[in-house]
């Protein structure tokens, strides 16, 4: 592998962990990660029924949201990212499962879709410019809960914190 195909690696690997983090951030509540996956000036377009605005102000959208909710979870697949020096395309997609109770009953929704984000290295990390999100379906109804976890909480008293921590 040559010096630049390696560096190419590497982009690649920093951009991807920078998806994960923001699955993790909107999942664990965690505000400072989400911010982190957005440069200071960045923007995200979610659409307009749901938020176009700043990335970080999107990070406090989609945490009020998910405060509100019983549980959720984010997870990301079949990511594709197009280097060109400091700056970069990617195209992730992305599942959301998030569960809530209205009138008594447990919802759960699933959406489906695509984060297209626009990446540049900005002193040294990369960070998102601009997200669009592409919902390609989704959809909403009643489930009844199997066993409930008990070990695993929304916010920075999950235990994958200090597990992952003891390797740092």
């Amino acid at each position: 592998m040559s010096k630049g195909e390696l560096g190419a690696f590497l982009d690649k690997q920093e951009i991807g962990e920078q998806i994960y983090n923001y699955c993790r951030a909107v999942d664990r509540l965690d505000a400072a990660l989400g911010y982190a996956v957005w440069h200071d000036d960045g923007t995200a377009d979610y659409g307009e029924n749901v938020y176009q605005g700043s990335g970080h102000g999107f990070i406090d959208f989609v945490i009020g949201a998910h405060g509100q909710m019983l549980a959720h979870s984010h997870q990301v697949t079949n990511v594709i990212i197009e280097l060109d020096g400091e700056t970069a395309s990617s195209e992730a997609y992305h599942f959301a499962n998030l569960r809530m109770e209205r009138d008594g009953q447990l919802i759960e929704m699933r959406v489906c879709g695509r984060y297209l984000d626009r990446w540049s290295r900005r002193d040294g990390r990369w960070a998102i410019d601009h997200r669009l999100t592409i919902r390609d379906f989704d959809s909403a109804g009643p489930v009844t809960a199997m066993n409930q976890s008990t070990l695993g909480s929304r916010d920075l008293n999950d235990p994958s914190y200090e597990f992952l921590a003891q390797n740092t």
